[in-house]
C-alpha cells in the first residue's frame, strides 16, 4: 500500500484498498448457513441484502437488524457480521485475476493506470521478475559488502577458527593433563559468555577512556576509540572478537581427535627418533583430515551467516567498512534507521548466502578429497 501511494501517486486508491469493507456475498451467506444461522435468516439475507456493500460493521449490523428474522442476541449479531468482513490487506493472491476479482468484490473500479500500478506493487506468486537481484548487482555498495564478507570469513577462519585452534590443540596435547585442562577451560570463556557482555568487554578495551588508552596515553599516544578510529583497526577487532569465540570450538574438536590417535603411534615415532615437529607433521596432521574438514566447512557456513558480534561491536562501521552480507540482509529486512523495511530485498540477499554456502561446501569436499575419506580401509578391500 505504501509503494502504491508513494511510487505511483495512487494514495486515494491505496487508502480505499486498505479500508475494511463488509459485503453480503455468496461465500458469506454460505458461511452463515454453515455456522448455524436459521434457514429463514439465510433466505432473507440472500433475498434482501445479497450484493450490497457496507463501509463499516455498524452499517451492516443496522441493515441486519431491519430483517424480520434477525439474530436476537448481540453476540450472535456480531458473529454474523464478521462473516461478511472483506479486505485484501495481508492476503496472498496466486494469479492476477484473483486480486482483480477481490478488488471488484470490494466495489472498487480501476482504470488502466490503477490496474497496472496495483499489479506491479502487489505481492503475488504469478511471475518471476528478478528485480531484487538486478538491483542487488547494480548497486555499488554490493561489491564492497561482498569483499567485506570474504575478508571476514577467510581471515577469521584461517587465522583463528582453524589455524589457531589447531595450534592450541597441539600445544595442550603435549602439556600435562591438569594444566592443559585449565588452559582449555580458559579458552572456552569467550564461547560461553553472553555475546553482549563479551563484546562490551572488547569495547571497554577500545574506548577512548578504556584500557588501551589508559596505558598508551601516558606513553605519548593520543586518546581515541581504537575500534572505530579507522577501518583497519575495526577489522582487527572484528577478527579478534569472532576469532576468540571460534577458536575454542576448533580447539575442542581437534583436541578430542588427537586424543583418539593410538598412543602406540607416538611411541613408535619416538623410537624412530622423531621430534615433536615430525610427530605433528607425520602422525597428527594426517589423522586430522576429517576434523579439519568439519571445522572448515562448519565455521565457514557459520561465519557467512553470523553478524551479531559485528552488530554489537561496530554496527557495520565506520562508514560501512565492516558491513558483511548477513548484516546487510538483516538491516535491509528487519532493522534500519529509515524504517523502510524491505523484506523481499532482504530475502534475496539471504538467498545469495544459501547459494554461496552450498558452493563452498562442495568445494571443501573436493579440496579434502571426500571420497578417499569415506573409502574403506585397504585391509578390508
Amino acid at each position: 500500500m505504501r509503494e502504491l501511494g508513494e511510487r505511483h501517486g495512487e494514495q486515494a486508491l491505496a487508502d480505499a484498498l486498505a479500508k475494511v469493507r463488509y459485503a453480503v456475498d455468496r461465500p458469506g451467506i454460505d458461511a452463515a448457513s454453515v455456522e448455524g444461522a436459521s434457514t429463514a435468516l439465510v433466505s432473507e439475507l440472500d433475498r434482501r441484502l445479497a450484493g450490497q456493500s457496507f463501509d463499516s460493521r455498524r452499517e451492516l449490523e443496522r441493515a441486519i437488524k431491519r430483517l424480520d428474522n434477525r439474530p436476537r442476541g448481540t453476540r450472535a449479531l456480531k458473529s454474523l457480521s464478521a462473516l461478511f468482513e472483506r479486505s485484501i490487506v495481508n492476503t496472498r493472491f496466486a494469479t492476477e485475476n484473483e486480486i482483480l476479482d477481490a478488488v471488484a468484490g470490494l466495489g472498487i473500479e480501476l482504470n488502466a493506470t490503477q490496474r497496472s500500478a496495483l499489479l506491479e506493487t502487489t505481492y503475488t506468486g504469478w511471475g518471476w521478475t528478478g528485480e531484487n537481484f538486478s538491483r542487488m548487482f547494480s548497486l555499488p555498495d554490493t561489491r564492497r559488502t561482498f569483499l567485506n564478507t570474504i575478508i571476514y570469513v577467510f581471515a577469521t577462519l584461517m587465522i583463528f577458527n582453524t589455524g589457531f585452534a589447531l595450534v592450541l590443540a597441539i600445544v595442550t596435547h603435549y602439556m600435562p593433563d591438569r594444566p592443559a585442562g585449565i588452559f582449555r577451560a580458559i579458552w572456552l570463556l569467550p564461547r560461553i559468555s553472553p555475546p553482549v557482555l563479551y563484546v562490551l568487554l572488547w569495547k571497554w578495551l577500545a574506548w577512548d577512556t578504556g584500557f588501551l588508552s589508559r596505558i598508551l596515553v601516558p606513553l605519548g599516544f593520543e586518546s581515541r576509540n581504537w575500534m572505530l578510529d579507522n577501518p583497519t583497526n575495526a577489522w582487527v577487532f572484528i577478527v579478534l572478537i569472532n576469532g576468540f569465540v571460534g577458536a575454542s570450538m576448533g580447539m575442542l574438536i581437534f583436541s578430542a581427535a588427537i586424543r583418539s590417535i593410538p598412543v602406540s603411534l607416538f611411541y613408535a615415532s619416538e623410537v624412530d627418533g622423531a621430534g615433536r615437529w615430525q610427530q605433528v607433521r607425520y602422525v597428527i596432521l594426517p589423522q586430522l583430515r576429517w576434523p579439519i574438514l568439519f571445522i572448515t566447512c562448519y565455521q565457514s557456513l557459520s561465519l557467512l551467516t553470523s553478524f551479531e558480534y559485528i552488530l554489537l561491536a561496530t554496527e557495520g562501521g565506520p562508514g560501512g567498512a565492516t558491513k558483511v552480507w548477513a548484516l546487510a540482509a538483516y538491516l535491509t529486512a528487519l532493522n534500519n534507521y529509515a524504517g523502510n523495511l524491505e523484506y523481499g530485498y532482504g530475502a534475496a540477499l539471504a538467498l545469495v548466502l544459501v547459494v554461496v554456502g552450498v558452493i563452498l561446501s562442495l568445494a571443501y569436499l573436493r579440496l579434502f578429497d571426500f571420497k578417499s575419506l569415506v573409502a574403506p580401509p585397504p585391509i578390508e578391500q
